[in-house]
């Protein structure tokens, strides 16, 4: 699902970078098909953002964006400039619709569009509106399940601006909770059963937000989003050391920091992170039906973090994996598998979005 920006490309003529703009990098995946149904990671790059260049889901800082996806396409030494991008959940209004089963194409864009009327606080010329049946609907045989998507013209066209800026084509805007949650897919194989009857937590965690989505049976049951990431500790660095952010930053992701780091600061944001995912867990169960979740996956930046996974799962007392959604595919030269396996977790809307390279429509 995408807003519907351009004439998309054939999927299968031409290749598509995922790129990912999140508020402190700029992530860039390009993956290939490997046989009938596997895929290859054929390059990939991560490129750190000045602070505030992108806030709130915003594009803050035009020309600092745009140089960094601009170094993130030359590092990735690729020919491809069609790219798929994604907006932040918090520009996007999504609606699950019921509608009647059997209408054609036309009649069915004219059904979504009055339906949405009801739930878009904004006039209709003043949004990319798309949708995506997701099947029939459950009880109702002779009805289809609809999801809408709906965003401001600006949000979507500020994102297209950064890629046409940097020399890049976007052909697809999609909204960075869904791109998740197709590379979640690749994950689903990992769990036992494939995770069928079971509940999984995603959990993403980012440098100032922290998504829960609540998955069962290939079906999302609830989410939330609460304000806690890993900025704050590269705040609590700069404080501790009085480095400026960029180079707190920098020495995070580089893990060069002095003896009494871990000790002093990792440790306590790790625990304080575990407890936010607890209290994430606990408003899931005070507001639905469930009282348990059997899997917790960890994404994010702050995933990458040694040991979090054990951290979290001393805390809540449920499994916990740290996201990989590329441990199938085969890698090419180019890649490095351990620094691959160092990043995964940070790539999952960047590889959500490359998998739209292999969308039927």
């Amino acid at each position: 699902m995408g807003f519907d920006i351009s004439a998309l490309l054939n999927p299968k003529a031409r290749p598509l970078l995922g790129l990912d703009i999140s508020s402190s990098a700029v992530k860039m995946v390009e993956l290939a098909a490997n046989g009938k149904d596997g895929f290859r990671v054929e390059r990939y790059t991560i490129e750190v953002l000045p602070k505030d260049a992108v806030s709130d889901g915003n594009i803050a800082n035009l020309d600092s964006v745009v140089d960094c996806v601009r170094r993130a396409w030359k590092r990735m030494n690729t020919s491809t400039r069609n790219v798929a991008m994604a907006l932040p959940g918090s520009a996007v209004i999504t609606k699950k619709i019921i509608v009647p089963a059997g209408l054609r194409d036309d009649e069915l864009e004219v059904q979504v569009e009055a339906e949405a009327n009801q739930y878009i606080p904004f006039a209709i010329d003043e949004v990319n509106l798309d949708f995506q049946v997701i099947g029939p609907a459950p009880s109702l045989p002779d009805e289809l399940e609809v999801l809408i998507a709906a965003s401001k013209k600006e949000r979507v066209e500020d994102r297209v601006a950064v890629a046409d800026a940097a020399g890049l084509k976007a052909v697809v805007v999609d909204v960075e909770s869904l791109a998740s949650l197709s590379a979640y897919e690749l994950i689903e194989p990992q769990l036992q059963d494939s995770g069928r009857n079971q509940v999984v937590a995603l959990i993403n965690a980012g440098a100032n937000v922290m998504d829960l989505t609540v998955m069962r049976n290939g079906q999302q049951v609830y989410t939330r989003e609460q304000a806690f990431g890993g900025a704050q500790l590269t705040q609590d660095i700069t404080r501790h050391y009085g480095m400026s952010y960029e180079d707190a930053e920098a020495a995070k992701r580089a893990g060069n920091l002095p003896e009494g780091y871990e000790a002093e600061l990792l440790n306590p944001f790790m625990e304080s992170l575990a407890l936010e995912v607890s209290r994430a867990l606990q408003f899931f169960f005070t507001s639905t039906q469930f009282n348990q979740v059997d899997h917790i996956i960890l994404a994010g930046g702050c995933a990458v973090i040694p040991g979090i996974d054990e951290v979290v799962a001393t805390r809540t007392q449920v499994n916990t994996l740290i996201a990989n959604p590329f441990a199938d595919m085969v890698l090419s030269d180019r890649v490095r598998e351990r620094s691959l396996l160092a990043d995964s977790s940070s790539l999952m809307v960047a590889c959500g979005l490359a998998l739209r390279r292999f969308d039927p429509s």
